[in-house]
């Protein structure tokens, strides 16, 4: 099964945020993971052609996109879908724990559209490892920011606040001093490994969700965000992009997303913290 195209002409899905979780799989094993990522998770049933094909779709709407996991950059064909939303001049923001970058893909990272995302935990890398599962995880994520920011790729990056007395201005500040721009502060979410009791709360998203953004998933599942697995909507496989998001299962499940608490700001504000949701995308105007 493929993806099916969508009618070049078709431009119901201008401005909106296409996030592709590209793979389930992740070199972390974070505490608090929304997605359940880790070393040993599936890339999923989606091909590189799969994700190619998608993306043309994508530009040819006039949506930009979002590489998100797991951590994309595992994905086999990484190299290549990234070197295609480049060609087809999708803007993409790559959302990676930055804890391996090949060389050969600064020079792709570099070029006008794309821009990097990631989450940092401390300025402490015994605490970080804690959080990550990864003992060299600091020390590799911080040398990977300073490479982007020295070669000018726009960097954002989310401090998610997960243990008690974590040092989460202390590395709020770092990332400053590093160059980092976007800084957040997020708390713990109660989805995936952060959920109490294992059952999907509505109330842990933003608001935002199915808000002119979409999440497609590493088996080409259809949420309205990579926070809400269980909202699924259909499977871009079977069904083109625009269609699903215009679908009556798409309006029923964006019923049982809580309103927005307040105003939100650049990017999300989930009720129950107030401030942004760790993958949400930098969105451009506003």
């Amino acid at each position: 099964m493929t993806v099916l195209h969508e009618s070049a002409t078709h431009s119901a899905l201008t401005g909106w945020h296409v996030a592709l979780e590209l793979t389930g799989r992740c070199q972390l094993a974070c505490v608090h993971c929304y997605a359940d990522s880790g070393p040993t998770v599936s890339h999923g049933s989606m091909t590189g052609d799969d994700w190619c094909h998608l993306i043309s779709d994508a530009a040819a709407l006039g949506a930009r996109v979002q590489f998100i996991g797991g951590e994309p950059t595992l994905h086999p064909e990484f190299a290549r879908i990234l070197a295609h939303t480049v060609e087809v001049g999708v803007p993409v923001e790559v959302f990676t724990n930055l804890y391996r970058i090949r060389e050969p893909w600064w020079d792709v990272l570099a070029r006008p559209g794309v821009s990097l995302a990631t989450s940092y935990y401390s300025d402490d890398a015994s605490e970080h490892a804690r959080i990550t599962g990864r003992a060299d995880g600091y020390a590799r994520t911080r040398a990977n920011i300073i490479r982007a920011v020295g070669l000018g790729i726009p960097v954002r990056a989310s401090v998610v606040h997960v243990l008690p007395g974590q040092r989460v201005e202390q590395a709020r500040a770092e990332l400053d001093a590093l160059g980092v721009t976007g800084i957040r502060v997020d708390q713990l979410r109660g989805i995936g490994r952060g959920r109490p009791g294992g059952r999907a709360d509505p109330s842990q998203l933003c608001g935002r969700c199915g808000d002119h953004r979409v999440a497609v998933s590493p088996t080409g599942q259809i949420t309205p965000c990579v926070m809400a697995h269980w909202m699924v909507a259909g499977d871009v496989r079977a069904e083109p992009l625009s269609r699903i998001v215009a679908g009556l299962t798409w309006r029923e499940w964006l019923a049982h997303v809580p309103a927005q608490a307040r105003v939100c700001g650049p990017e999300c504000a989930p009720a129950s913290d107030g401030n942004d949701c760790a993958p949400a995308q930098q969105v451009d105007g506003e």
